[in-house]
């Protein structure tokens, strides 16, 4: 339960109701509350879209009240008490199903839940697993894990090949999210839950990663690539009005970078000043946007100190919280994209046809990275090369320093040979997502065959008893 699951969770769940089919989507109460515009989308569209919603066990749990996402989780200490709070939910829907007076055709579960392994099981449901990040990422985990290429690996600085992959990708282990004993068994258990279930759903598509997708259906029962979900949502926010798009409409074509980390990123005030040091020593337009979380009294002197926003009037343009991100990169004065390389924000810039400067921090981001860069070509790497812990920023102090992000800016949005190539192979890239995701793309297709699946395996079950 994190923005960057719920949000194309949510987007497959409207895609589905828009294919005619009844979907009920099981939340928490808070979430259901932030959520609550599918609903309403739904009336609109006339669409069969429910939630039901479970009360999050905060408290038994050991978490503060109203702590159901992963954004208001105070602190790192606290994350196993959230899986597990997360865990308890399993006897709720037992109950819920108990219930019911016809059972549901198939469940489609976040990677995050390999208990509903067991519900699946128990109700004799068909169970798919969703998955919110590449084939690639998929791919290159199974392959390290089945090759235990980790074993033989002493540094964590130590670069390292990844074997039997369609290109040549380098690692270390300072960049890998399996690299870390912590998360080890939680990640086998995942693969275990994933291996037993009917198939699994991507938020991919098959033009951008032909190779990985391949290498990872042999690897599971079967595979559905109907991404990038982010291209469904445009009906929902073409109304909305922001400064940043009324800013942007003043702007030459291609010539803003847009930067963002996305709602989980959290940097330390110094790291902050060295980005904005980087974007005015750049001399390129941009929008900047800072989280909630990261604007603090320290980071709000330095703007006030430094006279940023009135001397880079014009030029630069600082968002606090929330900016439409889709809307924002569709924008014909967008140029480049500065991002964490998150998986939603990475098909968000590529749908976009838009090339990206990458500064990956956690989670598969490094992975994200290797794809915008070295397999799709698209991306400058910004020089970030350590996964960073939730909590342990501090310890690694500035990560990113201005020299280099105004070095990285420079090359991606100045033209010149090399600019022109990757802007041109960031384009027809776009225009492939697009075409995915349309009447007889990949995409669509992807979803009329995973819904024939489950309509074969219901009708199945049905002949069977």
């Amino acid at each position: 339960m994190s923005h960057s699951h719920l949000i194309p969770f949510t987007e497959m769940a409207k895609l589905l109701a828009h294919r005619g089919l009844t979907v009920t989507i099981i939340i928490t109460p808070l979430n259901a509350v932030r959520y609550s515009k599918i609903i309403q989308y739904a009336k609109n569209f006339n669409l069969q879209i429910q939630f039901v919603s479970f009360p999050f066990p905060s408290q038994e749990a050991g978490l503060p009240e109203g702590c159901e996402n992963r954004d208001s989780v105070p602190s790192p200490d606290l994350i196993p008490n959230f899986v597990k709070a997360s865990n308890m939910l399993q006897e709720p829907l037992e109950k819920w199903l108990q219930g019911l007076e016809s059972q549901p055709s198939c469940i489609i579960s976040d990677i995050c839940f390999p208990w509903t392994s067991d519900v699946s099981l128990r109700f004799n449901i068909p169970r798919i697993v969703f998955h919110g990040i590449s084939c690639f990422t998929l791919f290159c985990s199974h392959i390290l894990s089945h090759y235990k290429v980790l074993d033989s690996v002493t540094s964590d600085s130590e670069p390292f090949s990844v074997p039997d992959i369609p290109d040549r990708i380098e690692f270390t282990k300072a960049q890998l999210p399996e690299a870390r004993k912590d998360l080890k068994a939680a990640i086998e258990r995942y693969k275990e839950a994933e291996l037993s279930a009917e198939g699994v759903v991507v938020n991919s598509f098959e033009e951008l990663e032909p190779a990985y997708v391949e290498g990872y259906r042999k690897v599971v029962k079967k595979i559905w690539c109907i991404g990038p979900l982010s291209l469904y949502n445009t009906n929902e926010i073409s109304s909305c009005e922001h400064e940043s798009l009324k800013w942007l409409d003043s702007k030459k074509q291609s010539s803003v970078l847009y930067v963002c980390f996305g709602s989980l990123c959290h940097f330390l005030p110094q790291q902050l000043i060295e980005l904005g040091m980087g974007l005015k020593a750049s001399n390129h337009p941009f929008v900047w946007v800072v989280k909630e979380g990261d604007y603090s009294t320290e980071f709000e002197k330095w703007l006030v100190e430094e006279q940023f926003e009135e001397k880079l009037e014009g030029r630069g343009l600082v968002v606090r919280g929330w900016a439409p991100q889709v809307l924002i990169l569709s924008h014909p004065a967008i140029g480049g994209f500065m991002t964490h390389c998150g998986w939603n924000s990475t098909l968000e810039g590529i749908s976009a046809g838009v090339p990206m400067i990458t500064w990956p921090m956690f989670a598969e981001q490094f992975h994200n990275e290797k794809v915008i860069a070295q397999v799709l070509k698209i991306g400058v790497r910004v020089g970030a090369e350590v996964i960073m812990k939730w909590g342990e920023e501090k310890k690694l102090g500035v990560l990113v320093k201005r020299e280099n992000i105004k070095k990285a800016i420079k090359q991606l949005m100045d033209e010149g040979e090399e600019g022109e190539d990757r802007r041109e192979r960031a384009t027809q890239i776009g225009k492939m997502a697009k075409s995915a995701v349309e009447e007889g793309g990949s995409s669509h297709l992807n979803m009329t065959l995973l819904i024939q699946h489950v309509m074969q395996l219901v009708s199945r079950d049905d002949g069977e008893n």
